[in-house]
């Protein structure tokens, strides 16, 4: 085969290609949350009531998961004051029969399921020599095979329907170790990598996931994260943290962005310079990612010489650091998003 014609032959293959994708994107682009049947776990509070808030305005028929139904009952209030079509069910999402359970709920009112968020999680913050098999085996419950649960059960109708759309929130952790968090990150590394190959299964049955990675997040979340070792001084640089504005993201701009890549049916989404630098760093220089997290870690509590395996809560792990002035962002978030009752 002559040059000029190998030339003309890719050219054409290439052109082809680009306009398929072009017309693929501007296909998604044209999906509407308006009447569409949406579920999201933990959508009692943080995250998962912003992005509810969000789809609300949409027109979305929202259905929204949590275990406490005081939370509930306190977000479909709100909810419902803004006009919004909501279903709340209480739920164990960490059991699969709860998880099946809800899902016929969700059917029977809503008629299916379009579009699945899974949200819910849980943090869990302290030095490995505090952690145990079982915080392991509960974060990999909630960040794992919670959405595997969620994502079984709406399948057989997305496939009938011939279309989904499935958002799973990830974290930074997900991508990049961080230290003082090892249960939560191992659990989100599990979770990018469930999202990530399930779009690849479900691409060709036109059901897009999107894999979501943000880094901090001003939602109030510190307030419910479970601490272990000092426990003052690990509530105090995580709430601190969690509070910065060049560090950490406001809530609704992160969950518009996150509804617009389910929209769009993007493949990933990172949310965050600092997340974005993070990933690259990690990814493109690995040692250096390396050595700059085992600094962090140098910087951060040692472990306790007593009571360091207790479990508390961020509220019950409250310090004269915390909260103070450094803290007031996350405090406002927390009012905000029903993470206070």
């Amino acid at each position: 085969m002559k040059a000029s014609t190998f030339f003309k032959l890719t050219s054409f293959a290439v052109g082809i290609g680009c306009g398929v994708a072009i017309h693929a994107r501007k296909r998604r682009q044209r999906f509407s949350f308006y009447g569409r049947s949406v579920v999201i776990t933990g959508g009692s509070r943080g995250l998962g009531l912003v992005m509810a808030r969000e789809l609300g305005r949409e027109g979305a028929r929202l259905s929204i998961l949590a275990r406490d139904q005081a939370e509930l009952q306190r977000a479909e209030e709100e909810l419902r004051e803004t006009g919004a079509n909501v279903l709340t069910v209480t739920c164990d999402l960490c059991k699969q029969e709860e998880v099946n359970s809800a899902m016929r709920q969700v059917i029977d009112r809503h008629g299916g399921v379009d579009v699945l968020i899974n949200n819910a999680g849980m943090i869990q913050v302290g030095p490995l020599d505090h952690m145990t098999v079982q915080d392991f085996e509960d974060a990999l419950a909630i960040h794992l095979f919670a959405p595997l649960y969620a994502t079984l059960a709406v399948l057989p109708h997305m496939r009938a329907a011939g279309s989904g759309r499935i958002a799973n929130i990830s974290s930074i952790g997900g991508k990049v170790a961080m230290p003082h968090l090892l249960p939560y990150t191992a659990s989100k590394f599990a979770l990018t990598g469930f999202s990530d190959g399930l779009r690849a299964q479900l691409r060709r049955e036109n059901i897009f996931v999107t894999t979501v990675c943000p880094g901090l997040m001003r939602t109030g979340s510190p307030l419910h994260a479970l601490f272990k070792g000092r426990h003052e001084r690990e509530y105090a640089w995580f709430a601190i943290a969690d509070s910065l504005p060049f560090l950490s993201l406001d809530a609704e701009r992160a969950a518009r962005r996150i509804i617009e890549a389910c929209r769009r049916g993007s493949a990933r989404l990172i949310i965050g310079i600092p997340a974005r630098a993070a990933v690259f760093l990690n990814e493109i220089f690995p040692g250096a990612a390396t050595a700059l997290m085992s600094l962090t870690n140098r910087l951060l509590p040692g472990t306790a010489e007593a009571g360091g395996h207790t479990v508390r809560r961020g509220y019950e792990s409250q310090s004269k650091f915390a909260p103070s002035f450094l803290t007031r962002a996350t405090e406002r978030a927390a009012a905000q998003n029903n993470q206070v009752a």
